[in-house]
């Protein structure tokens, strides 16, 4: 053990030095990103000792104490890539190392047979270097390029692109690659890994591999957000593909969009709800400033607040988050399916020892019987920085501007542990309520 460990340990935590030493800061970007909260504390954080003791001689996993842990602590900066694969249901905890090893082994190959696939129609990538110039025409044609300075543009020129019919689908996965290109300079660029341009390139041939197998979605601004700290994460491609789909399936239908209404809508539709019912009269004021759609809150929900966080302090909220909605059927449900995880419905056959292995969020839910997949934490998250905020929010904001301007003053101030437990408070709330109103209703039915 280390120097720097020791006096870790003798004080009860981490020091923030050691771990912003994981995601190293531009040095001139400094003073501009947002103030990180989160400290890691021996004894409370999942540490790499604790992690590699949580598994079996075979390899079996007691997921049931490093959810506990994660509860109170979140992860390590060293191990928070192995275990996302495991809180976003890459892998089954009663699995074996051999049998992940040989999943493991599938999955790159899957992988790598998807990336071949548009090697060949766009042999920019897989080559290092990627594009932000339109490569295609709306009707499928190819461009002209001049060359830029820029190294990351310089390869469109010589970009060639198959001349053959190329269906609907297939000519905006290739309009997408250059929306990919813009989003993936701007996604963490404060960071020192983003410095590397192959290490964009990685970003940007992760995103453009999930939207050619995933057209129905394809890709989606904001996706970048997700998608990033998986590649930081997890070194080899493939396994940070993996784990980015499977967050995708998770929050797909956030960012399926028609003419007519937007992904994420039914995840507003059900904050209204729960304002509506722990607070009507900030939900009645919100709507007579013309804010009852809860808009202002969509990027929030759509990005899981990882604009609103410093790097550090989002993960720690989605790991913390990931952990409270756990569900022990998460692996064979997503195994299943490449959908959004369907309804995991209560049978009342759960028993003690099995809730053990449900996230604190998620064990509350299946107790009452509340296991809808659209009341997700995140939904009370935002009810909860609403609460924070009604005080000024009735007593200043005059029209949408201004609550837009109040709830947007917490982007570098919101810190994630006190807005996780105010969030399981408002959801305590909400079920007290619900459960009042329905009872209500039973004894007095209308007319």
């Amino acid at each position: 053990m280390g120097n720097s460990m020791i006096a870790a340990c003798k004080n009860g935590k981490f020091s923030l030095e050691e771990v912003d030493s994981y995601f190293p800061v531009r040095t001139e970007c400094q003073a501009d990103v947002p103030k990180t909260f989160f400290r890691p504390k021996v004894g409370k954080t999942l540490s790499e000792r604790r992690w590699n003791a949580a598994f079996s001689q075979e390899g079996y996993l007691d997921i049931a104490g490093v959810l506990r842990r994660i509860q109170r602590g979140g992860i390590h900066p060293s191990i928070k890539g192995a275990v996302w694969e495991f809180l976003l249901g890459c892998f089954d905890p009663n699995s074996t190392f051999e049998e992940r090893n040989e999943l493991r082994q599938r999955r790159r190959e899957q992988y790598a047979a998807w990336k071949s696939e548009c090697q060949k129609i766009v042999p920019v990538i897989g080559s290092g270097k990627f594009t932000t110039n339109a490569i295609v025409t709306d009707d499928g044609q190819p461009t002209e390029h001049s060359n830029t300075s820029s190294d990351a543009q310089n390869t469109n020129s010589a970009l060639p692109v198959d001349n053959g019919v190329c269906d609907k689908k297939v000519i905006q996965w290739k309009l997408n690659l250059s929306q990919i290109g813009l989003d993936v300079v701007r996604t963490d660029r404060a960071l020192v890994f983003f410095e590397n341009q192959a290490n964009q390139a990685k970003l940007w041939d992760v995103l453009a591999v999930y939207a050619w197998m995933d057209k129905d979605i394809g890709y989606v601004q904001g996706m970048t957000d997700i998608c990033s700290p998986m590649v930081i994460l997890l070194e080899n491609e493939a396994d940070a593909f993996w784990c980015f789909e499977h967050a995708m399936l998770r929050l797909r239908e956030n960012f399926k969009c028609t003419a007519n209404s937007i992904g994420v809508q039914s995840q507003l539709s059900t904050l209204a709800q729960i304002v509506k019912t722990v607070d009507p009269k900030l939900h009645q004021h919100l709507e007579e400033l013309d804010g009852g759609e809860y808009l202002f809150a969509l990027r929030m929900l759509m990005v899981l607040f990882r604009r609103e966080l410093s790097f550090v302090d989002a993960l720690y909220l989605w790991e913390v988050m990931w952990a409270m909605e756990y569900n022990p059927k998460i692996y064979s449900l997503y195994d299943n399916t490449r959908e959004q995880l369907p309804e995991l419905v209560y049978d009342g056959k759960v028993n003690d020892k099995q809730l053990k292995q449900y996230g604190k969020f998620e064990r509350k839910k299946v107790r009452t019987g509340a296991t809808k997949q659209n009341d997700a934490l995140a939904i009370f998250l935002v009810a909860s920085v609403l609460e924070t905020k009604k005080k000024r929010l009735m007593k200043e904001a005059k029209g949408l501007d201004d609550v837009v301007q109040i709830v947007g003053e917490i982007t570098g101030n919101l810190d994630a542990k006190k807005a996780l437990n105010k969030a399981l408070k408002v959801h305590k709330k909400y079920l007290n309520k619900a459960s009042f109103f329905i009872h209500r209703s039973l004894l007095h039915p209308p007319p």
